[in-house]
């Protein structure tokens, strides 16, 4: 009977180990999936908001965002871009409608959102609503998640 009970005794202490291990991993994964679509939601409003009344301010935003190939490419289209946008007098107010992770590991992530704008420029005055949905590449980078690639699909 003792036999009997030190082998119980160890069965349940190991299971339980292994059930708070489980729970602390979930746990990890749920913070690492939080951190992930905000940083996804809050890179897709900076592309989608953007004003010719502060565009440097706005496209320093989407770049604070960015890292690799698509900061670097947008970097080297903002003077272009600025142009554009003051031109047109264009304005854009972006929402993100839904967020949903494809794929996240403890280092990268894809996300696909939906995001609506309404544009106003020279050329339509009364504004367009316009329907973005975007996938979204993120990279963790010294703590924080950062957006490597934007594709607009679908």
């Amino acid at each position: 009977m003792p036999a009997s009970l030190a082998v119980a005794t160890v069965l349940t202490t190991a299971t339980s180990g292994w059930l708070a291990f489980e729970v602390y991993e979930q746990r990890v994964e749920e913070q690492r999936n939080q951190a992930v679509l905000a940083a996804a939601r809050q890179s897709a409003l900076n592309f989608t908001s953007l004003d010719h009344r502060h565009y440097g301010r706005d496209s320093t935003n989407v770049l604070k965002g960015a890292t690799g190939d698509f900061k670097e490419q947008f970097a080297a289209q903002t003077a272009e871009l600025t142009k554009l946008v003051a031109a047109n007098k264009s304005v854009s107010e972006g929402q993100v409608l839904e967020a949903g992770i494809v794929r996240a590991d403890e280092r990268t992530a894809r996300v696909l959102v939906v995001a609506d704008s309404k544009v106003t420029n020279v050329a339509a005055p009364q504004g367009q609503a316009r329907t973005y949905r975007l996938q979204l590449d993120l990279v963790l980078e010294n703590g924080r998640w950062l957006t490597s690639d934007v594709e607009f699909v679908g």
